[in-house]
């Protein structure tokens, strides 16, 4: 048994003396008189002496004497003596102790004899309290070995360094490196709950939401989203996730769809070709957990201003999918793929960016970034919905300035981030937030310094077109020298090509809020003046960029489209070419891959008659589902299935007259409870 288990059996605190003899109530018999020490004195209490009997059984148990046991040639108080000579006989008197037992006692032997050799002097002037000093206690583990109690603590404090990313090595260019994959995801950062937690309490963010022990329910446990009480009830939808192969460390799963949930996706796609919210309404009631559904529906509601329902659709959605996850299907560990070109996996994609969007303006930029290096893990190659192009900005809101820098350096090298405008200008904006932490040490900041004034006149050389549009949304004006330069002016807007100017519009229109910062403004503007006189001097890196400029950024390819449309950016919405906007987009699927992997095909509908006639176009405007020639024969020879066709379609419109009829009701008038009146009227 352990000491701070003996300490809680007998009520004592750590560093209480333990009981002694006379306390016991136990009397120390004629080996005391022999060792000639003087009797014990009555050891008085907190609340006055102590009383003789036992009146807690646990306090005989004897205490180890490494606990109290003083070194060799401290002073000791005659109470310790008649201690260790109780302790000491109890030790003789057991011999089927085990082998650790039988250590303990050998130690409190020694420490007998060790204070049996003091002089009797030294007895008579240490009643005064001393601090004790305490012997390390040993434990055995399974393999036999023996591991202290400080080894214990100092394992302990170890792991929190570890965790502790203040604590993190440090590399020589100055910045943080973590051994971690880059896209690593932790679990607790993709609870929305814990960031408000830490901006303002659970307190204020809990509220009165604990349900209490009665009320709970059982929910099964999920990590991208949390179940709510007011949801319907979960069932099986029909959709799994299965394994494709292993190649490389990385696993590739994708979702599949059985027959059920085929049959409900064929009325979901005729819902939406009907126009109306109305039928989606009615197919969820049906199938709450239809993945599609809740997607449109929840663009339905965003339009019309609904934004808390728009929410929980996202998360219903989610909550579906991850119900269908392989029991090997992981979000952290950033090697498990899901191919975009299959339509069933798209709707996974489409539900973590829509998610991430709203816990961005709910202002969770953290649990947004997380969302974020989740959808980018999936298919870091293709990058369908083009993430890269908003990573740079919740890692800047979220200030995670750290991972946007390694991010830069690990992949500029194959993916050449510094051609993307919002890389250009938020890394060496990321590098000065650096330099401005006054806990880092000076050698890093000034690097970081260094770094960010290199990396900002680069940018400002490679896009000139970003300056002037970002300061008139910080609403900053600039001087004559800059305003009145052809580099920087409308010359350099109207030269650039509009793949490019998608990408400018975007950026500038998403991330202008921060820089407003005046030191932000401050540490800018000269820099741009020197980037004026490089441009005066005909220096080459001007030229070069310029000759960059006409070759690249052609076209866009179409996740930067897709990005866009999901985005809802008016600046760079109204820069789309025709070709996109004037096709239909579905907020469940938009702007599908053309190399689309087609797992199974919707049946061919029937197409109704042209030559219908006014009545029965305007049946079919109440009725999308009634059809006056039903399943009619087109042979024109067989007059009698002809007649009989006829007579199955006025019975089919006399039918839908009589439902249409009988859900009609009229509001009755209200009766007044005073028929005679109040008066006579004039």
């Amino acid at each position: 048994m352990s000491r701070r288990a003996l300490r809680r059996l007998r009520g004592e605190q750590r560093g209480q003396e333990g009981p002694g003899l006379g306390e016991l109530g136990l009397d120390p018999g004629p080996e005391r008189a022999r060792e000639g020490g003087p009797p014990p004195a009555p050891e008085k209490g907190p609340r006055g002496p102590r009383r003789a009997g036992v009146s807690n059984r646990f306090e005989l148990i004897p205490a180890e004497e490494s606990e109290d046991e003083p070194a060799a040639g401290e002073e000791q108080p005659d109470t310790r003596l008649s201690e260790q000579d109780t302790a000491g006989g109890s030790q003789e008197g057991s011999k089927d102790s085990s082998k650790e037992g039988a250590v303990t006692q050998e130690t409190g032997r020694d420490g007998q004899r060790e204070g049996q050799e003091q002089p009797d002097q030294t007895l008579a002037t240490s009643n005064k309290p001393r601090k004790k000093k305490k012997k390390r206690k040993t434990k055995k583990n399974s393999a036999g070995e023996t591991v202290e109690d400080n080894d214990l603590e100092d394992i302990d404090s170890l792991l929190e360094r570890i965790e502790d990313p203040r604590l993190a090595p440090q590399s020589q260019g100055g910045t943080t490196t973590d051994s971690r994959p880059l896209l690593y995801v932790e679990h607790r950062n993709l609870n929305p709950e814990n960031e408000l937690k830490r901006y303002f309490g659970a307190r204020a963010v809990l509220g009165d939401q604990r349900p209490r022990q009665r009320q709970r329910q059982y929910v099964r446990s999920m990590w991208l989203t949390a179940p709510k009480n007011t949801w319907p009830r979960y069932s099986k939808t029909g959709i799994t996730m299965q394994l494709l192969d292993t190649r490389r460390g990385v696993q590739h799963f994708t979702f599949e769809h059985h027959r059920e949930y085929q049959q409900v996706q064929f009325k979901f796609l005729d819902a939406v070709e009907s126009m109306d919210p109305n039928n989606i309404v009615l197919l969820l009631q049906m199938n709450p957990y239809h993945v599609d559904s809740l997607l449109q529906l929840s663009d339905v509601c965003r339009m019309q201003e609904d934004q808390e329902m728009a929410r929980d659709l996202i998360e219903r959605a989610l909550y579906s999918l991850e119900c269908a996850f392989h029991p090997v299907f992981s979000l952290t560990s950033g090697t498990c793929r899901l191919d975009y070109r299959r339509p069933e996996n798209r709707a996974f994609f489409l539900a973590l960016f829509k998610h991430l969007m709203f816990l961005e303006k709910r202002g969770c930029p953290r649990t947004a970034l997380e969302f974020c290096k989740l959808i980018l893990s999936l298919d870091p190659e293709n990058d369908p919905l083009c993430v890269l192009l908003l990573i740079d900005f919740l890692s800047l809101r979220a200030r995670e300035y750290t991972f946007l820098t390694r991010l830069f350096q690990e992949w500029e090298s194959h993916r050449s981030l510094s051609q993307l405008p919002n890389f250009a200008f938020s890394v060496p904006l990321a590098y000065f937030f650096l330099s401005q932490q006054e806990e880092r040490p000076e050698l890093e900041r000034s690097q970081a310094r260094e770094r960010a004034a290199r990396l900002i006149q680069l940018a400002l050389i490679m896009f000139p077109s970003v300056l002037m549009p970002l300061l008139d949304h910080c609403s900053v004006q600039p001087d004559a020298r800059v305003a009145s330069h052809p580099f920087f002016g409308l010359n350099a807007q109207i030269s650039q090509s509009p793949a490019l100017n998608q990408l400018t519009s975007l950026y500038v229109g998403r991330t202008h809020a921060l820089w407003k910062d005046p030191a932000v403004m401050a540490w800018l503007e000269p820099h741009v003046h020197e980037v004026l006189r490089m441009v005066e001097a005909q220096d080459a890196l001007v030229q070069e960029a310029e000759h960059k400029r006409k070759i690249r950024y052609q076209s866009a390819p179409r996740n930067v489209y897709r990005h866009i449309i999901l985005s809802e950016m008016k600046e760079a919405t109204a820069a789309l070419p025709l070709e996109v906007t004037s096709q239909p987009v579905m907020g469940f699927d938009p702007l599908p891959p053309l190399d689309s992997i087609v797992s199974y095909t919707r049946p061919e509908r029937t197409s109704h008659p042209s030559n219908e006639s006014t009545l029965s176009l305007f049946f079919r405007s109440l009725l999308p589902n009634f059809n006056l020639q039903g399943d009619a024969r087109h042979d024109g020879d067989d007059e009698a299935g002809a007649a009989q066709d006829l007579n199955q379609g006025v019975n089919r419109l006399m039918a839908a007259m009589r439902d249409m009829l009988a859900n009609i009701q009229f509001q009755e008038p209200p009766r007044d409870d005073n028929p005679e009146g109040d008066g006579d009227w004039d």
